[in-house]
């Protein structure tokens, strides 16, 4: 029996049909995907395609979010550059969505608060970067800044970029955060070091390190909950 094409199901099977008709929330993953990459190849449909796909980045969309144009492309038979570029563009807008809900908190009473607000900054990353929180004495965040980007295993910190700006908005806390790509939430060395620095550094200026939390994708470390700060 030959497959049938997506233009052969039950109109209300369709996923761009099945989404005027009863919202996007009652789409799988793999359709809403099936939707973007609009159609499939000769071996399967746009739908089996938006699952391989999925299969490929473990059914977890923090992962797809990591992939780039030539992930797409080499990977799966049917998708170009156009393709991938609109996927990866949908879940950019996807990502941005996620990061100004969290702003709107912007209020840091805990770790668990840092890390809701970096986490859509820093989650999707193939590379390191740090940012810093700077906040007012009432844990409001006045600036939200990047302190530097760097490769797979490591970024360096400018200890002195950080304070200037920190005095410059007369900041009396500052929330240093970074990722780990790897997923592995253990600091490093060097990320140990560059808390005590910053520590000492910014307590000459009458200003507090109130944390240092390492993003690794899901889970987070705490230096403050680890009482190491």
């Amino acid at each position: 029996m030959n497959k049938l094409s997506i233009k052969e199901w039950a109109e209300e099977d369709r996923p761009r049909e099945k989404l005027i008709l009863k919202g996007a929330s009652a789409l799988s993953n793999s359709e809403l995907l099936a939707i973007l990459i609009g159609s499939g190849n000769r071996e399967m449909s746009a739908v089996e395609l938006g699952q391989v796909i999925l299969q490929q980045a473990g059914n977890d969309l923090n992962r797809l979010g990591k992939m780039g144009v030539s992930d797409f492309t080499q990977q799966f038979k049917g998708i170009g550059p156009a393709k991938a570029i609109t996927l990866i563009a949908a879940l950019e807008l996807g990502r941005r969505r996620k990061s100004l809900d969290v702003q709107t908190r912007k209020k840091i009473s805990s770790s668990r608060d840092g890390y809701h607000f970096l986490y859509p900054i820093l989650s999707d990353l193939n590379h390191e970067e740090t940012w810093a929180l700077l906040t007012d004495r009432s844990n409001q965040i006045v600036r939200t800044m990047q302190v530097s980007r760097g490769g797979i295993s490591g970024t360096v910190v400018d200890v002195r970029l950080v304070l200037r700006e920190a005095l410059t908005h007369y900041a009396s806390g500052i929330i240093l955060g970074h990722n780990h790509p790897s997923g592995n939430c253990l600091p490093s060395p060097q990320d140990t070091h560059i808390t005590r620095k910053l520590k000492e550094a910014a307590q000459w200026m009458d200003i507090t390190l109130l944390d240092h939390i390492i993003v690794c994708g899901d889970n987070y470390f705490s230096y403050a909950d680890e009482g190491i700060i």
